[in-house]
Order: structure tokens, then C-alpha cells, then sequence
């Protein structure tokens, strides 16, 4: 299997952690979208990644049919709950964390169009998104040590991923003075080795 990624996505980073937690053995593949040659269109229409392309030449996308299609391909250390009620929680916070994603990443577009082409109150609107998602995410933690059934799991994945891309992107929000929970979720995900292998680097 072959993943088609970006060091700085934080939906692939999930993917990449996933893979890792369950020791799955995945060749990364790095592609800049921008380039005229990137392979991603002929493996996913929308041309986003990621893109897990399987040993049959198909392709998967994205990140939670990836995450799923991972966590399902050996029994050991589910990180989704096979269990109804703690699977739908888990896929709740994957949601939400995903969720302030696209919006952070939204406005970080916004913010790169041309200073007279520029919109403030669309970048306004998604930050609000992410200011909201953020307060929601720190309150449902609250001095839990994981996310859901204190018990590792891919919502502890998906939310570790969203702060590691705010760390990147936006230092100036001031994220772990305001959400003291989340600072601390974030410093245990630190400390794990699919976390640190993964970080992004600013490019």
C-alpha cells in the first residue's frame, strides 16, 4: 500500500499516526499538489489528499474511510471502537476536530489571496468556527486523560492532529492559554512516537 500525503495535512497526519499506532506497513509517498505531475487525480477525482492506493492499484479516500479501512485491517488495538455507542462518540470528536480543520485551513486560504482580494468577514466566520469547536473539544475533555471512555482512541488521534496543524499555523491564537485541557492532551500526544515521527514542518 501506498499513501499519497503532504507533511503538513493534518487529515494525512492522521492517517500516517493510525498506520503507525497499528504497526501497518504503508510506503509514504510526499506529493505537492501543485505540481502538473502530482498523481493524486488519477488515484482520487477530487484531487485531494490523502490517497491510500491499494496493492490492486485502488484507491481510498479520504482520511475516515482511510482511518477505518486501517483500523479494521488487524484485530489488534482497535482505535475505533467496535462497541456502538463508544464508536459513534469517537467518530463524534473525529468529526468536530476534523471540523475545525477545514476551517482553520479555510481561513488560512482566504488569508493568501491578495490583500485587495481579500474577504475579513470570511475569515472571521471561520475562526469563529474554530474558536467554538476549540471551547466545545476543551469542555467534552475536561480533566479526562483521552477522549472517549479514557481509553486511547483514534477521537484522541483526530484531535491531536487539529492542534498539532494550530501550532503550525496559527501560534498567534494563543490556543493552550485559552483551552488549558486541550494543552494538556496535547502534551501526552507529544510524548507518543507516531506523533513525533509525524510533526509537521513549516514550508
Amino acid at each position: 500500500m501506498k499513501l499519497l500525503y503532504s507533511n503538513t495535512s493534518p487529515y494525512a497526519r492522521k492517517v500516517r499516526i493510525v498506520a503507525a499506532e497499528k504497526h501497518i506497513e504503508v510506503t509514504m509517498v510526499p506529493v505537492v499538489l501543485a505540481d502538473p505531475d502530482c498523481p493524486v487525480n488519477d488515484y482520487n477525482p477530487l484531487g485531494k489528499i490523502p490517497v491510500l492506493i491499494l496493492a490492486d492499484d485502488d484507491s481510498l479516500y479520504d482520511s475516515r474511510v482511510i482511518v477505518e479501512y486501517l483500523d479494521n485491517r488487524t484485530p489488534l488495538a482497535h482505535l475505533i471502537p467496535q462497541e456502538h455507542s463508544a464508536r459513534v462518540w469517537v467518530r463524534r470528536w473525529e468529526a468536530l476536530a476534523d471540523g475545525v480543520c477545514d476551517a482553520a485551513i479555510a481561513a488560512v486560504m482566504e488569508g493568501r489571496r491578495p490583500e485587495a482580494m481579500q474577504d475579513p468577514a470570511i475569515i472571521a466566520k471561520q475562526m469563529g468556527k474554530v474558536e467554538r469547536g476549540l471551547q466545545t473539544l476543551n469542555d467534552d475533555l475536561g480533566k479526562n486523560k483521552w477522549c472517549v471512555n479514557n481509553t486511547f482512541s483514534l477521537a484522541d488521534i483526530a484531535l491531536g492532529c487539529v492542534l498539532g496543524y494550530l501550532e503550525l499555523r496559527y501560534q498567534q491564537l494563543g490556543w493552550r492559554e485559552q483551552y488549558p485541557n486541550l494543552a494538556r492532551h496535547y502534551a501526552d500526544m507529544s510524548k507518543r512516537p507516531s506523533f513525533r515521527q509525524t510533526a509537521p514542518v513549516v514550508q
